[in-house]
């Protein structure tokens, strides 16, 4: 396992980047069997102490702690991260790019369609910012139905990372450059982060209980939650703790993708069983409305 992180370095980019690939190599590739992965991120402000880059960074980063947990026969490959997402939050931040909703959608449908057209049948949108997340989950079930291809939507967050490290405030409300992220990017890139500006600025979401009231049951900006640009405790995060979500992470991505190459829609369709039905009650046969 990783003791320090390279970019671009690993079996991820080694062996397992597509793009390395001849023309011959990518048509030898077992279409039926292949995975291929679409890490999609964003170029945002993160406060005054991450890069913009940071969301992307940490795509990678997963990825190549994950692709040294497969077998090498594994067919399961790795596409250029998709840098650029709807950041449209944090826009007027200093360094934030955004694509619009339509551009993104019409990003994605192109590099799906172009997908199939080489043979490819799975494809897993393996997103790392929280602004992604609506659309990338419209957009699988569009491709599904465009291309007849699996589609298979995954974030770390879905990876039950940071529990072990996170403060119980923190696991609440540390949804941007908090301990999590500033403690992965010191982790992989550490010189890129200014310590002394990590901060903390943790939002008072509302307590509603009725109303199960949480971060996503209102649309919001990061300027509604946040003067800094940070939500959560960045002043807490460290490089070892960064280093053990990795692996961490790295261990369940790559069961995930093994459980995702494997899959087929054909275990999940048990075909329909015609039953019995109840007998109507007596007098009500023939009248309209009748339950």
């Amino acid at each position: 396992m990783h003791l320090r992180f390279g970019r671009n370095e690993g079996t991820a980019w080694d062996s397992r980047f597509l793009p390395r690939c001849s023309k011959l190599e990518v048509e030898a590739i077992p279409k039926e069997e292949a995975l291929v992965v679409l890490p999609v991120g964003a170029v945002e402000q993160h406060g005054p102490h991450l890069p913009v880059y940071t969301d992307t960074l940490i795509g990678e980063a997963f990825l190549t702690y994950a692709f040294d947990e497969l077998p090498p026969n594994a067919q399961i490959w790795l596409l250029p991260p998709l840098p650029y997402g709807k950041s449209s939050e944090h826009l007027g931040h200093p360094g934030t790019i955004s694509l619009s909703a339509p551009t993104l959608m019409s990003v994605l449908t192109d590099i799906a369609s172009s997908l199939s057209r080489s043979g490819f049948r799975r494809l897993v949108l393996f997103n790392t910012h929280g602004g992604n997340a609506d659309l990338l989950n419209l957009m699988a079930r569009e491709i599904r139905i465009a291309e007849d291809m699996m589609v298979f939507r995954l974030d770390p967050g879905a990876l039950g990372l940071g529990d072990a490290w996170l403060t119980e405030e923190e696991r609440k409300a540390g949804i941007h450059a908090g301990d999590y992220e500033t403690s992965v990017v010191l982790a992989v890139q550490e010189s890129w982060v200014h310590r002394q500006l990590a901060g903390t600025e943790l939002p008072k979401f509302p307590v509603i209980p009725s109303l199960l009231f949480r971060s996503k049951a209102f649309a919001w900006v990061m300027d509604d939650l946040s003067e800094s640009g940070i939500a959560g405790d960045a002043a807490a995060a460290s490089a070892e703790k960064g280093r053990a979500i990795l692996e961490l992470g790295g261990i369940r991505l790559a069961e995930a993708l093994l459980e995702m190459q494997r899959f087929d829609f054909a275990a999940v369709k048990t075909g329909f069983q015609p039953g019995q039905g109840a007998a109507a009650p007596a007098g009500t046969e023939g009248r309209r409305g009748s339950p």
